[in-house]
This record gives structure tokens, sequence and C-alpha cells, in this order.
């Protein structure tokens, strides 16, 4: 069993669904990474391999830094990458109703539903279990909450109901073997 730090992404003010477009974080608010930093314990560091998950995990040195992953991406948004959910609604309704009411099958054309998303997150958690006690993953909304998922049990639309924050923190143990615990989850230092 390993204990998973789940940490959000710095904000990239984006008013659109950003799934793999590379969009920086906005890493300025100096004192909400100090209490992120004071928050974490002293482990390994991986994120996901997009620069908004990749600058957020540098402003948490002098901690070691492991290859990024690209498991631990956000979910894939297709022809919907970098729209409104009302440009979504305007070219594809049923479709965008469906990734919402049926999560897990649902997705955008050209991207990947929630399942595929699931599945890539559980991949990345496996390789990662064991490999130390304790572990700080900065992700992604998606990935993050795919993670919660897998350690609680939950189904897609329990998952989908919480909420994830820029630069919070979530802790989960996981084995993948037997089911994990949930011990926090959008937690703002």
């Amino acid at each position: 069993m390993t204990r998973f730090w789940l940490v959000r992404h710095g904000p990239t003010h984006a008013n659109s669904m950003v799934g793999w477009s590379d969009i920086p974080a906005d890493l300025s608010d100096h004192a909400q990474i100090a209490r992120l930093n004071a928050a974490l314990p002293d482990v390994p560091v991986i994120s996901s391999d997009l620069c908004r998950a990749v600058a957020t995990a540098d402003c948490l040195r002098p901690r070691p830094r492991l290859p990024h992953d690209p498991d631990l991406r956000e979910i894939h948004f297709g022809e919907w990458e970098l729209k409104t959910w009302a440009e979504a609604q305007e070219t594809h309704p049923e479709a965008i109703r469906a990734f919402w009411e049926a999560p897990g099958p649902a997705m955008a054309p050209g991207g990947e539903c929630w399942d595929q998303l699931t599945d890539r997150v559980n991949a990345a958690l496996l390789r990662l279990t064991g490999t130390a006690d304790e572990l700080i993953i900065v992700a992604h909304f998606g990935a993050i909450l795919a993670a919660v998922q897998l350690a609680a049990g939950l189904s897609v639309t329990e998952a989908m109901t919480h909420k994830i924050d820029n630069l919070s923190v979530t802790c989960i143990d996981f084995s993948g073997s037997q089911p994990g615990k949930l011990h926090k989850i959008n937690q703002i230092p």
C-alpha cells in the first residue's frame, strides 16, 4: 500500500475545457504555494507531463523529482478541447449531455471517456505503488477524481460529485489489490 498525496496544479484561468492542451499554470500566489509546500510530507514528487502540472511540481522543492508520467494527464476532450460547454452543446448536444449524465463510456468526439481515463490513472498508480511508502502526485481534476474513485471504490457518478480545487490536496492509500482509503479530499492548505 502506498499513500498518495494528490495535488491539483495551479490555476490556468481558462474558461473552457482544458484536457491535453499545454496551458501554463498561474503560480504567482507565493503565500499559497508556501502553505501547500508546508502541508505536504518530504517525499518524492511525480507529475503529469503537461506544463501546468510540471511547473506546480517544481514549486515543491527541494523534494526529489521522479520522471513525468503522461498517464497522469487530464481527460482528453478531443474536439471539445479549449471549447466552452456552450460551444460543445451547439455542435454535439447529445454527446455532451451523455458525457455528464452517463459519464463512464461517454466521450467527446476524438477524445477519451471517463472509463479510459480511470484505466490510465489506475495503470499509473499500480506502477507507482510500492516504489515508496508515500508519493506526491501533481495532476489534474479528472486524474485526481479517477484516483479517488479507484481508492474509495466509488461509482463514476459518486466520484464526480467531489470538487477538486487548484492547489488542493487529496490523500489516498492505494494498493490496487484491495480497497484503499480516502483520508482527505480537496483540502486547501
